[in-house]
This record gives C-alpha cells, structure tokens and sequence, in this order.
C-alpha cells in the first residue's frame, strides 16, 4: 500500500525519513530507524569533521539498510560534511539553510538522493531546476529552525509546482496526521519530534519527559526579528528570549544568550535554561517507545484511518 515514488527513490519499505535534528540525530537513531524501515538521518550541523566520521563509520556497522546525512549548508563544517558524505558514499543528503547547487553538483554524480527541506514554493521550485530528486517541505508546526507557512497550506502548493515527490514535515506525528499529509499532495514525510522521543534517541530523559507531557500551547517560536525563528518548549529560557525580542535587544545580545543552549537541554538535561526544540505535535507524543514501534504505530494508524474514510464515503 505504501509502495510510492518515495519508497523507490530511498529504497525502503517505508516513506518516512527522520529528521535531522542536531545534537539529536546521531548514528544510534539513524540505524534504528533505518533498520524499522524508514530513513535514519545523521546531523551534520556543526560537527567536525572527524566526528561525522566516526558517526558515518557507526551507522553503517549498525544497519545495512539505507540511511541519510543532513547537511546544514550555513554550516561552517558544510563542505566537510560533503567531502565526507562522498568519501562514504552516502545514500541519501538532505540539506537545509541554504541552496542545495553544490551538494547536487559534487554527490548526484556518484549516485546520491539529495532531498532539500524547503519552506516555500520558490525554493522548491528552485531545488527541482538544481537538480533535487525530491523535497521536504515544512510547515511552521515544526520543531526547531521555521518558516512561515503552516503544513497545510504549504504542502499543496508545493505539490502543485513541482513534479519531483513531496515530503510533508511539521505537525506530523501519527497515523491522522499521516493520512493527511498525503491527502494534501505527499508521498511521504518526515518526522523529528516523535522520533526525538524514541528510546534509542541520545537526549536526556528531561528532554523527553518535557516533550511527552508537552499540551497543545506548550511551544513558542522566538527569535523572528533576528531572521531565524525557532520553535521549542516553554520554559525559563524561551520567556527570557521573549522578553529580549520584545524590548528589540540587539541581535547578538540575543543570540549570545541562546548559544549553546541545545547542547544544554540534549545532554545535560537542562530543561529550564536549555533549548527544548519541538514542533507543536509535541503535544501528541504520548510515551517513549522504541522507533520501530513508533513507526509500525503510525502506519497502521494510517491504514486503519484509510479504511474508516473509505467505508464513510462508500456510506454515503
């Protein structure tokens, strides 16, 4: 049933990509959700090289199915992550912050899939005349770095301006919303928070526990006068960056303040002071499971949800 252009293109039984959420998105949650059978991505951000080496080495001992790289292009460490992603032989890239031209030109040649994330049709039409084998595009429901436009306005638009597959991502984090997304033009998706929350995900228990009983207000997005919004949880740390947008602080006041605070909450815990990043569809996460139960989970939600339709409209 889920056999599409997007589980042809990535080769899996699938089609769902994991986010690739930094200091989240390591080879351990790669290898998981590669091997439950969607594709696992590794964060590049801002890794050094010879980490993202040893990850790439990792995952590959952890799962022979395919599995992804997201290259953050604004990166200082993004040509690393390319020259390292063709060392491997990469599968799959996505890429985000930035045009996709150099990793189309440097990775297509020796047969990568390279999927940008965009966040407007602009880009995705862009991304396919580069060379793009498929976008993501996300909705501002997302966890993390966002843009504007909600899921469901974006994602049709960008299915009706391009011929390449879709991925829809923001909001995303049952078999419901699935459905959905494939009804406004998908053909696949790419889930972050839900994932996030997964047993085999590297963040602190705080973290997790922090998404899990995450209500439907429970995100805020700051940081829009500087250029780069971001949605996380509410906490001490989001109030304070409130307050500094509101009293037009100068941008790297606020950015001084922010810097390091991911690191904070993924490792440390710190979920007062930390950066809490998750989309809105937090407040659908419920448990922490394995990713493979998480998966399993949303398709069969999705397919009974395909069938209620389906017996509704007969009906009617």
């Amino acid at each position: 049933m889920w056999n599409n252009r997007v589980t042809r293109l990535l080769n899996v039984e699938y089609p769902l990509i994991q986010g690739g959420m930094a200091w989240v998105a390591d080879a351990i949650l790669a290898a998981a959700v590669s091997n439950a059978g969607g594709l696992g991505i590794v964060a590049a951000a801002n890794m050094p090289p010879e980490l993202l080496d040893l990850q790439l080495k990792k995952v590959k001992e952890l799962t022979d199915k395919p599995f992804g790289v997201n290259i953050m292009l604004l990166s200082s460490t993004a040509d690393d992550a390319i020259e390292l992603a063709y060392q491997h032989k990469v599968p799959v890239v996505t890429t985000g912050a930035g045009t996709p031209g150099k990793v189309i030109e440097r990775l297509k040649p020796i047969g990568t899939t390279v999927i940008p994330v965009v966040a407007s049709v602009a880009l995705a039409k862009r991304a396919q005349k580069q060379g793009a084998d498929a976008v993501v595009a996300e909705g501002t429901e997302a966890g993390g770095h966002v843009g504007e436009l909600t899921t469901m306005v974006l994602v049709p638009q960008i299915a009706d301006s391009v011929d390449i597959p879709v991925l829809a991502a923001g909001g995303i984090a049952d078999g419901r919303s699935l459905v959905a997304a494939f009804a406004l033009g998908a053909e696949g998706v790419q889930i972050g928070t839900r994932l996030a929350c997964c047993s085999e995900s590297n963040i602190h228990e705080s973290y997790k526990q922090s998404i899990v009983l995450a209500k439907d207000r429970s995100t805020v997005v700051t940081g829009r006068y500087t250029g780069h919004p971001v949605r996380c949880i509410r906490n001490k740390l989001t109030s304070e960056l409130e307050r500094m947008e509101r009293d037009n602080v100068p941008v790297e006041e606020f950015e001084k303040l922010g810097s390091g605070k991911l690191r904070a909450a993924v490792v440390d815990g710190n979920v007062i002071w930390g950066s809490i990043m998750a989309g809105q569809c937090a407040a659908l996460v419920k448990a922490v499971q394995p990713a493979s139960d998480i998966i399993q989970e949303m398709f069969n939600e999705a397919d009974a949800v395909i069938n209620e339709l389906s017996s509704m409209f007969r009906d009617v």
